[in-house]
């Protein structure tokens, strides 16, 4: 029970802060804004960020079992690594989706899908997924750590964003990836060694 827990803890977490200012967040604020119904809203993001998830996790596990092996386990280390830079990176978003209010839930799970398909915090989850194998569990926590992070940014919207210290937020977050990268790394030093 305890290692799942842990690795609830540590999906939610990783994403959770990685989300923060991500042009995700970003697409939750527009869509707040613009619809003005933040439960069809929130549910929207729940609903694709369950599907987007729980895919990606599968993905991981699928890749790390076929995979298995400490070239694998090095790639999905180094992948951390990569993530702790690219969060580095800020996001902004191009334009915002054309739509009616009447078709907020409609609309944003189909934009959240989307924009999530190749995201930071989807790649995470596939790192995750691949390093905990544990499908439901990474779902579970990086769906939590994605509403944690967008729940406040639908409801208080662009205000949020002037209050939240963003470059802190990423550097946490890019330290907390690096960490997890470099745990791997030294893990399989230690198996190999």
């Amino acid at each position: 029970m305890d290692s799942l827990i842990a690795i609830i803890g540590t999906s939610t977490a990783i994403v959770a802060l990685a989300e923060i200012g991500d042009k995700t967040m970003l697409l939750a604020v527009l869509l707040a804004a613009r619809f003005r119904q933040p439960l069809q809203v929130m549910a929207g993001i729940l609903i694709a960020t369950l599907a987007n998830h729980a895919l990606a996790a599968w993905a991981g596990v699928a890749l790390a079992g076929w995979l298995a092996g400490p070239w694998f386990q090095a790639g999905v280390g180094l992948g951390f690594l990569a993530m702790a830079v690219w969060t580095l990176v800020p996001d902004t978003m191009d334009t915002p989706p054309a739509t009616s209010g009447r078709q907020a839930l409609l609309v944003t799970t189909l934009a959240f899908f989307v924009v999530e398909i190749g995201d930071k915090t989807q790649i995470a989850t596939v790192a995750l997924g691949a390093r905990f194998q544990d499908v439901a569990a990474v779902t579970i926590g990086t769906t939590l750590g994605m509403m944690l992070a967008n729940g406040p940014a639908v409801l208080l919207g662009e205000r949020m964003l002037k209050l939240v210290p963003l470059v802190l937020v990423r550097r946490v977050a890019a330290a907390l990836f690096a960490l997890l990268g470099l745990l791997i790394l030294v893990q399989i030093s230690w198996v190999a060694g």
